[in-house]
């Protein structure tokens, strides 16, 4: 009777594991675009670019925190919960100070998506405003 009842547990836990492999597909982000090149800006006059995304898993995509390189780069995004097609936004600032260079940036995502952590990026050259 042991033993009857050993394998029943066996083959019942079995099964649920067998049924927690066919939920739902987690969140997923689908990016139009991982990288933004801004070309050449110019120095203390901040720019902006909106990452667009979508949930294209099953369960609702929710976005912990985002988190830039530096200070010079501030990212901005949906806190509300995605479901399923819905789309969303990261929308990164970028104020450069100093002397004219390139310069790459990123911007690290957290989320409860297949992929936890995301990194996007930007960059570009700054260069020296205009002298009047």
């Amino acid at each position: 009777m042991k033993k009857l009842f050993v394998l029943f547990a066996f083959v019942m836990g079995f099964g649920a594991m067998a049924n927690a492999q066919t939920a739902a597909k987690p969140a997923e982000f689908k990016f139009e675009a991982e990288t933004h090149d801004f070309g050449k800006i110019t120095v203390n006059k901040p720019v902006t670019y909106d990452f667009k995304y979508t949930n294209v898993g099953e369960e609702p995509l929710i976005i912990s925190k985002a988190e830039a390189s530096c200070g010079c780069t501030v990212p901005k995004y949906t806190t509300v919960p995605l479901k399923k097609g819905e789309t969303g936004i990261i929308s990164v600032t970028f104020n450069a100070a100093g002397a004219a260079q390139p310069f790459t940036k990123t911007v690290t995502v957290t989320s409860n998506a297949k992929t936890p952590v995301k990194v996007l990026y930007i960059k570009g050259e700054t260069v020296a405003a205009a002298s009047k």
